[in-house]
């Protein structure tokens, strides 16, 4: 019994991590598309610190809800997977505009 209890907390707390992880791959991953898109010069230096500059108010607006509340409530996991679902599809589009560095 006790190591079934053990188990379960163990999955509990793996299952909680697993979206903030989910969150930071996510920005992670969105950082490297700007940065290929500099190195490619598919976006332009104005482009890349617009597309930087809404990372950066992303990931303080996502501390700054953990910080607030101990955690991430779904309402602002969903709202953080919306602001990087705009993010993404931000960065797509300059990328794809025809404008070169």
């Amino acid at each position: 019994m006790k190591h079934f209890l053990i188990a379960i907390g163990c999955g509990v707390l793996a299952a909680s991590l697993l979206p903030a992880q989910n969150l930071a791959a996510r920005q992670k991953h969105q950082q490297a598309r700007i940065a290929q898109g500099v190195r490619s010069g598919s976006l332009t230096p104005g482009e890349a610190a617009r597309l930087e500059r809404q990372q950066a108010r992303i990931h303080r607006e996502i501390r700054q809800d953990r910080v607030d509340g101990g955690g991430l409530t779904p309402r602002e996991r969903a709202k953080a997977d919306r602001m990087l679902d705009n993010a993404s599809r931000d960065v797509r589009r300059l990328k794809h505009n025809g404008r070169t560095r």
